[in-house]
């Protein structure tokens, strides 16, 4: 059995090396994929798209261990979750918001660590306490009813984001090299994308356009993005999330740029 290991943990310190020590203390033989360490802080929206990313190319059947946790011990729920795919183990803070478009969660379980946990539960540190053995546990095969009561999957706290089949969306998140990655999902090739007042060509990959322009093409995991060729879009354009982004034709124009 797989566990694949999302987390902002970083790996400046031992907490996605412990962590990954207790899953295998735990479940002797289970093979830890790291996808992920150095997400930007409690960014939900940023590791959520980084989950839907992944998902597509995860072996069914395995166990996928999030831990991106701005909310660890408050009251909100610590989850098992069975898609039609993957297993979830994550915090109920929105985390799956998007990977449940491509792997709908069927049932779902509140951790209860007495059940499964025996010992002490740090309340700052629930991935190696509370996560960790709920994701060996489920790696072994182990019932997910010995991990605690069932919940219903529409209760299951959602990010106000989706993706989306439409011409209009936004900037949801932005990746290490300053490029802007939207919610669209283009049924047909555009020949546009306006953003911050700009039309910016869409063509098929970085090298299409001159050193320092911009450009849009369809990303890696079939989402629009938008980039400078050598450079930070982010910084050039002065953009945030949430920045408008819509498709367009070879004749339309985008609209007028408001200014304050």
């Amino acid at each position: 059995m797989t566990v694949y290991f999302l987390s902002d943990f970083g790996t400046a310190d031992v907490f996605a090396g412990v962590v990954r020590a207790v899953l295998v203390r735990r479940a002797p033989g289970v093979r830890v994929v790291d996808l992920a360490h150095d997400l930007p802080p409690g960014d939900l929206r940023h590791a959520a798209l980084q989950l839907y990313a992944a998902v597509p190319h995860l072996a069914e059947g395995g166990v996928v261990l999030a831990v991106v946790d701005p909310g660890v011990g408050s009251d909100r729920r610590a989850l098992a979750v069975r898609g039609e795919r993957l297993w979830y183990v994550l915090p109920d803070n929105g985390l799956l918001t998007l990977a449940a478009e491509l792997d709908p969660p069927r049932a779902a379980w509140v951790l209860e660590p007495r059940r499964f946990a025996p010992g002490p539960v740090s309340p700052t540190f629930h991935g190696r306490d509370l996560f960790a053995p709920a994701a060996a546990h489920l790696a072994l095969g182990q019932p997910p009813d010995a991990l605690g009561p069932r919940l219903d999957v529409g209760e299951l706290v959602r990010l106000p984001l989706a993706t989306a089949a439409g011409r209009e969306g936004e900037v949801i998140a932005f990746d290490r090299f300053g490029n802007a990655i939207s919610n669209l999902r283009p049924s047909q090739r555009p020949e546009a994308v306006h953003l911050a007042g700009r039309r910016i060509p869409f063509r098929t990959t970085f090298a299409d356009v001159p050193e320092g322009e911009a450009v849009a093409y369809l990303g890696s995991s079939g989402l629009v993005e938008i980039a400078i060729r050598g450079g930070s879009l982010r910084e050039k354009f002065k953009l945030f999330e949430g920045a408008a982004v819509s498709l367009h034709g070879p004749e339309e124009e985008p609209p007028p740029l408001e200014l304050d």
